[in-house]
């Protein structure tokens, strides 16, 4: 399906990035990294088979760049996969509304931005074209909550939006756009948190998480939930928010030091 096509992921030296860099080459696609470590974006590229870029998502130029580079090595982007991401935890004994203006700034930059600045570069090309494709890994605390964590939660709730509106306004354009949401995946960002080994909940490979966006890519889905849980947590939430509010805080409330609820 993706054999001779342009792909372009950010946030790919490792990690579920990686994972689908990985998986779009096996299916013979011609693919594009970009990491803000160059080293490791360089050492990931020459074992996978890709071509390296270094890119700092919160940029728009680099972004522009990137795509441009991406362009020029393997033809117009046909699939972009916006990965990358960051979360700061709230500072301890902190509320809702604390937290450094650098990290809120940030997390806005990198896991909403991004997506727009890639969005500005890629859809009037695919337009005219009639066809593209757009990924977003959002998380499920897009469609739920991670506590400890409010510019994480509230900026991936923005990633989702964005994703939303990006689906609707350019259906009949002939694009598709995925939004995929994980709940935990064993990569650097979820080191140092207590790992759930099984049950719906349980941590998964980043390999997992590729697996699933291409399920849904050949359905032309596009909510992606690698963990099939996360659509009855977010059924229940709209059910009932003060319910879903309520047994969070309550969770909150109980849970045990430094371990992070599920979503």
């Amino acid at each position: 399906m993706y054999s001779g096509q342009s792909i372009a992921i950010t946030g790919a030296a490792g990690g579920i990035g990686r994972a689908m860099a990985e998986k779009f080459i096996a299916e013979g696609a011609k693919v594009a990294i970009s990491d803000i470590n160059t080293e490791l974006v360089e050492k990931t590229a020459a074992e996978i088979g890709a071509v390296a870029f270094t890119c700092d998502v919160s940029s728009e130029e680099a972004i522009t760049a990137f795509i441009k580079g991406a362009k020029g090595a393997h033809g117009p982007v046909d699939v972009f996969v916006s990965n990358a991401g960051v979360g700061f935890p709230d500072e301890p004994g902190g509320h809702a509304a604390g937290g450094s203006n650098e990290s809120w700034e940030l997390s806005w930059q990198i896991n909403v931005m991004s997506s727009v600045y890639a969005g500005r570069a890629l859809i009037p090309g695919w337009k005219e074209r009639g066809q593209g494709r757009f990924v977003i890994v959002a998380s499920a605390a897009g469609l739920l909550v991670q506590v400890h964590s409010g510019s994480y939660t509230t900026t991936k709730h923005a990633a989702v939006g964005f994703a939303e509106y990006m689906a609707i306004m350019h259906k009949n354009d002939g694009i598709k756009v995925h939004c995929v949401c994980p709940q935990y995946v064993k990569t650097n960002m979820t080191k140092g948190m207590t790992e759930v080994k099984d049950g719906p909940d349980k941590h998964l490979e980043a390999s997992d998480v590729a697996d699933s966006l291409f399920a849904a890519m050949a359905k032309d889905e596009f909510l992606v939930l690698p963990h099939p849980v996360i659509k009855d947590y977010f059924q229940a939430k709209a059910a009932s928010h003060d319910q879903y509010i309520g047994g969070m805080a309550y969770r909150v409330k109980t849970m045990d030091k430094g371990h992070i609820p599920n979503l």
